[in-house]
């Protein structure tokens, strides 16, 4: 069995390296992704690719694996860059970390390597088994605070199906124990923080640079008393609560008009009015390769929701949720123009047990039936409570 395995420069996929190993394979090759953005955007800070190079380098010798450097810039700014600027630039919160799995990681490197391993490693935290189904299913990692399917989440069945994940039962704890044991050259390297592509370059001065400045009104949601001023939606995130320049707080950002160049805010006082319990969700993908079947006849039967679980982002806290397909009586309500009408794509409507007062479009939302990773959407739409009166209920359904 011929096995690739992508390795980063840090401790998890070294350890997923030498698990591989321990279990008997021999045909293995080591990859480094090298996908900063050094050219572009070198003079904002430093972008440590070589550093990361020179650690994957040295494990690689220590193991006595062959590694070879796999330039993908060029895909990463066309498939992940361009599409985080066009969501900032539409108002949304984009999620690039998950698209870098989706068609960098396991899409443009799929298409270089042209086929020609059977499993693809990497150190991410979280696990895949094939059932008697006979289609491979993702599973969360029991170390909540590292589980990574929410990154996973938008992985295809061809794509799930060719990936293998060693530390995916384990904890962090344990993997750097393995990283001591084995004496590692990066044993002690602190785990990488942030978004993938920017290394240690501030994500405002990242935004700024190619997105500009352009003066704006911070305007109290409440009564429209304008409290401020900002340099661009595009710096801000619904849920925010930092970073405002606001006297009397906390304040948090509610809302955006990217026509306009408004960004809307709230006082923690009136916070519970800016709380969303249901939410329209597209562009949905399933890691089975296809919707359950129970998810279609949640259109002809009123009322027919199935209970599930949600991750709004990255981390420990899941919400209990219900899903069904959504009518055009719920996307009138939601407010979506004619044209999304009319758009054939399936829409989900959510609703969950307790509000969230970060939910802003864009941003993904993935969904769990026990402790498996059945897929996730894009927020397109956040819903007032008084749409559906019967959201808070889900915790009992």
């Amino acid at each position: 069995m011929k096995i690739a395995v992508l390795l980063s420069g840090g401790v998890d996929s070294s350890v997923a390296l030498h698990q591989v190993k321990n279990q008997g394979f021999t045909d293995i090759t080591a990859y480094y992704l090298k996908i900063w953005l050094e050219d572009d955007v070198s003079f904002l800070g430093e972008c440590p690719w070589e550093e990361d190079l020179s650690y994957a380098r040295a494990v690689c010798r220590q193991a006595g694996v062959e590694l070879r450097v796999l330039p993908l810039q060029l895909e990463y700014y066309d498939k992940v860059v361009s599409y985080a600027l066009a969501e900032l630039k539409k108002g949304r919160t984009p999620s690039p970390d998950i698209f870098c799995n989706q068609r960098i990681k396991f899409g443009a490197f799929f298409d270089a390597v042209d086929e020609e391993y059977d499993l693809v490693v990497t150190g991410h935290y979280a696990d895949v088994r094939k059932g008697d189904d006979g289609l491979h299913h993702l599973y969360q990692a029991p170390d909540p605070v590292k589980d990574q399917s929410y990154f996973l989440s938008h992985l295809s069945q061809e794509q799930v199906s060719k990936l293998w994940f060693p530390l995916g039962s384990m904890q962090k704890t344990q993997v750097r124990e393995h990283a001591e044991s084995l004496d590692l050259p990066n044993k002690a390297r602190k785990d990488s923080q942030g978004i993938c592509f920017l290394g240690k370059i501030k994500y405002p001065d990242f935004v700024r640079h190619y997105l500009g400045e352009k003066d704006g009104a911070i305007v109290r949601r409440e009564n429209g008393e304008q409290l401020g001023t900002h340099k661009g939606f595009w710096f801000h995130t619904i849920g925010q609560r930092t970073g405002l320049g606001l006297g009397n707080g906390p304040w948090y950002v509610v809302d955006k008009d990217s026509e306009q160049n408004i960004v809307y805010v709230s006082h923690k006082s009136d916070i519970e009015n800016a709380f969303s319990r249901s939410f329209i969700c597209t562009e949905l993908t399933w890691i089975a390769g296809r919707p359950p079947r129970w998810l279609n006849d949640s259109l002809t039967r009123p009322g027919d929701h199935r209970s599930l679980k949600l991750k709004l982002r990255h981390g420990p806290k899941m919400s209990e949720c219900r899903v069904r397909l959504a009518g055009r009586e719920e996307l009138e309500q939601a407010g979506l123009g004619a044209g999304d009408l009319e758009d054939p794509q399936p829409r989900l409507l959510v609703e969950m047990a307790d509000g969230d007062k970060g939910l802003a479009p864009g941003q993904f939302a993935v969904f769990y039936l026990d402790d498996e990773c059945i897929g996730s959407g894009k927020i397109e739409r956040a819903m007032h409570q008084n749409m559906h009166q019967n959201a808070g209920a889900v915790a009992n359904a």
